[in-house]
């Protein structure tokens, strides 16, 4: 693997629909309000969001690296724990991500409203210190609030603000799919982890609760996904076209179901990657429609 390749891989490119899903959903909804769309705006949103999920991932490699927290694990590449860069590298590139997005961010506030500077920083404070800082709320089961909160709330809400200027119910409902597969994308995670995580005192929610409810959990949020997009046909009843992509959580749900485990779990987190991507393209299509 040559060098490039190497922090591509670190930067975890299956986990970024969850950046990209709810910029399109947000978007797409201002169509439904009969405004144009400021793509300038749009656009701008969309590479804070890019540049916030890849510093997230790039945080986590370094502050779960030098805890020693990633030794031995199976799924995508750790560049700290693995020693293809040295932990000091990997914090400076999550650093320069965390940057970029803030003068991003901070140009979008000019043009719409400087609340956003406030939500951008808590943003970044949530991202470093789900893994990062002394009391790391990832290691103590609040990872899949946080995830629901600033990927599926804050991210679908505030890219459908930056168009409109204010914030609605239908936003808020859009939310609720993006921010339920976020959290599954991070629960397949942990579910993965679970056998290591236990070892190593990281007591994530699937840690928590244990496997077998682990795994219903995770089932719940993907029928909590296709019953908010039932609910979005109060919106537009385009919506029930993300009724298609049921099969594909069935599949997924039947693989959980069947006690997929370690290295079984890591096509299933590309699967609900693409579901994702799939049911909010569907879902912001139903709302131009």
């Amino acid at each position: 693997m040559n060098k490039t390749n190497i922090w591509i891989a670190g930067a975890r490119p299956r986990t970024l629909p969850a950046a990209i899903s709810p910029v399109l959903v947000g978007t797409a909804l201002i169509r439904r309000d009969h405004h144009s769309i400021n793509y300038l705006n749009a656009l701008l949103a969309l590479f804070v969001s890019l540049l916030l999920q890849i510093a997230v991932n790039y945080s986590n490699d370094y502050s779960d690296g030098i805890r020693g927290t990633d030794n031995n694990r199976v799924g995508p590449v750790r560049l700290v724990a693995s020693g293809l860069a040295s932990a000091r590298a990997v914090k400076q590139a999550a650093f320069i991500c965390f940057a970029i997005a803030s003068a991003l961010g901070t140009i979008l506030a000019i043009r719409v409203s400087w609340w956003l500077v406030l939500v951008g920083l808590v943003s970044i404070f949530a991202a470093w210190n789900y893994t990062g800082g002394k009391r790391p709320y990832g290691y103590s089961g609040l990872g899949e609030i946080s995830v629901f909160i600033f990927f599926g709330l804050v991210a679908t809400v505030g890219s459908y603000v930056v168009q409109s200027h204010r914030i609605s119910w239908q936003s808020v409902l859009i939310s609720v799919p993006v921010g339920a597969l976020s959290c599954s994308l991070l629960a397949i995670n942990n579910l993965r982890d679970l056998p290591k995580d236990s070892l190593v005192g990281k007591k994530t929610v699937a840690v928590r609760l244990g496997d077998k409810r682990a795994r219903a959990m995770f089932n719940a949020l993907l029928l909590l996904a296709h019953l908010a997009g039932l609910l979005a046909a109060f919106i537009t009843p385009w919506a029930l076209i993300t009724l298609l992509f049921v099969p594909i959580s069935l599949k997924i749900s039947r693989g959980i179901r069947a006690g997929a485990t370690g290295a079984q779990l890591i096509p299933m987190l590309g699967q609900v990657g693409k579901l994702q991507l799939f049911l909010s393209t569907s879902l912001a299509i139903a709302l131009l429609l």
